[in-house]
């Protein structure tokens, strides 16, 4: 595959498949886009050094998704006839891609082509964003060239998951770590994140008098957040918003706490403007850990999870508030044994990372010497996230996620062949979890309460002289 050294070269390279003329651009020739000028271009807005080329790449996917029948969604529509309970016992997968991302996603659209199935959700968090060096637009140009690459089509559902807050920054200057947080989700939703998970659980207090002072400042800033998001949405779309009562990590929710939180949000977002919409969706915590808990020998503990108090907060959400349910996270280390579990409790939402990450990292397919490399790296530039009393299996396993980053090319470059015997792997897991979650078979459903709503975007300028584009006003902007 080439990496372009200019836009011109760019623009040479996709000329016998795509014309760009006054701003919009035509697919003149779907087999070649697909086939050969797809790869290029996920290649080229990924890890091209040339800003211009990058954000050039990244359009013509966005624009090329709509010429293939392919749209960013918001997945409201859908939570919310779960709500009103006129569907039941589906649990939607919405997977962390860490690294190999425009082939992961293949991995999980080919899974779910397969299972007929259009209910999954991209997503990243606020963490990862910043480890493996993918910035919303450029996770969302690999989440929509997989869909044009394998033939799908419909609506893709992107998420920007855990977009956290920092207590200790919150408790030093609220105000900064609030702007922070919404420069990210004005980024997020600009590159076609319509779906937000809001987490500032980080800010429960348990050490206050009661219940409803502890989730103060989490129902306070979720409102604030929710406000912000209705207010730069684009026009058309609903972004699904979650909330979050409970670090993951931490003790376990409480309908008490489910409550409190709910009650104290829907008050201060009527403070703000009667008329908002609210969550979709909430976040719980019922005994899991992200990454799960690593034993000395590297292997994974298995977690008694607390599928009687998930149930019990799933159906309040869903009969109190007319919520989707409860969300489950750090779900993808769990045992087998546990996922049939999820859609016989109603749990609306499970949020799977780390165990597609071990698949890669344990493919028999990756060549040792690039894993080798890897976790010397981690050795030498995360030294101070060893723990005391920490194997060396333990610290490799809590930080190889952060190997992805730094050798993003390297894992682009990989030989065909091996990148595809690690998306068979994937895919034999996708396809369990999909069965499991009884995410299979929903496309019909997604289809009846999903209004995909098109957003061109604003040409890069760079482009605009090469291509004597007259930059358009995007259909977003209010």
């Amino acid at each position: 595959m080439t990496i372009y050294s200019n836009l011109r070269e760019l623009l040479d390279s996709i000329k016998d498949g795509v014309s760009i003329s006054d701003g919009t651009l035509n697919i003149t020739d779907q087999e070649l886009f697909r086939g050969r000028l797809i790869d290029e271009l996920a290649l080229n807005a990924s890890i091209n050094e040339d800003k211009a080329v990058k954000q050039a790449c990244q359009w013509i996917i966005w624009e090329a998704a709509r010429e293939f029948d392919i749209f960013p969604s918001s997945i409201q529509e859908f939570y919310e006839a779960r709500g009103r309970d006129e569907f039941e016992g589906i649990t939607v997968p919405a997977i962390n891609i860490r690294g190999l991302t425009y082939y992961v996603a293949q991995a999980i659209i080919k899974t779910a082509q397969k299972n007929q199935s259009k209910s999954f959700i991209f997503e990243i968090a606020k963490s990862e964003i910043g480890y493996t060096f993918q910035p919303p637009a450029e996770y969302a140009s690999q989440c929509l060239a997989a869909a044009i690459k394998t033939g799908y089509v419909g609506p893709i559902f992107i998420q920007g998951d855990h977009f956290q807050v920092n207590a200790k920054k919150y408790r030093e200057s609220p105000e900064s770590e609030i702007n922070g947080l919404k420069k990210l989700i004005s980024e997020a939703i600009e590159s076609g994140f319509y779906n937000i998970d809001i987490d500032s659980s980080t800010l429960v207090d348990l050490s206050k008098p009661t219940i409803e002072e502890q989730q103060k400042d989490n129902y306070t800033v979720a409102a604030q957040l929710t406000a912000y998001i209705r207010q730069i949405e684009p026009q058309g779309i609903t972004v699904s918003v979650g909330g979050e009562i409970g670090e993951v990590g931490g003790k376990n929710s409480t309908p008490e706490e489910l409550i409190a939180f709910m009650e104290g949000y829907r008050k201060s977002l009527r403070q703000l403007d009667s008329d908002l919409q609210g969550i979709s969706k909430i976040s719980v915590q019922t005994g899991t850990e992200h990454g799960g808990v690593v034993l000395p020998d590297g292997s994974i503990a298995k977690v008694k999870l607390d599928f009687n108090t998930l149930q019990t907060l799933s159906r309040m959400a869903r009969e109190k508030y007319g919520l989707a349910g409860a969300v489950q996270h750090g779900a993808s280390t769990l045992p087998e044994e546990a996922f049939h579990r999820f859609p016989e409790t109603e749990t609306a939402e499970v949020h799977l990372a780390t165990g597609f990450q071990n698949i890669i990292y344990e493919s028999k397919a990756l060549p040792q010497e690039l894993r080798t490399r890897i976790y010397d790296w981690l050795k030498a530039n995360c030294a101070s996230e060893w723990k005391e009393g920490q194997t060396e299996e333990q610290f490799i396993y809590k930080t190889r996620k952060k190997g992805f980053g730094p050798f993003k090319k390297e894992f682009w470059m990989l030989p065909a062949e091996i990148k595809e015997a690690i998306s068979q792997e994937l895919e034999a897991q996708l396809d369990f979890l999909f069965k499991k979650l009884n995410a299979h078979n929903t496309a019909l459903l997604i289809e009846k309460y999903i209004n995909m709503q098109p957003v061109p975007k604003k040409i890069p300028q760079d482009l605009v002289a090469l291509t004597g584009a007259s930059v358009k006003k995007c259909s977003c902007c209010h």
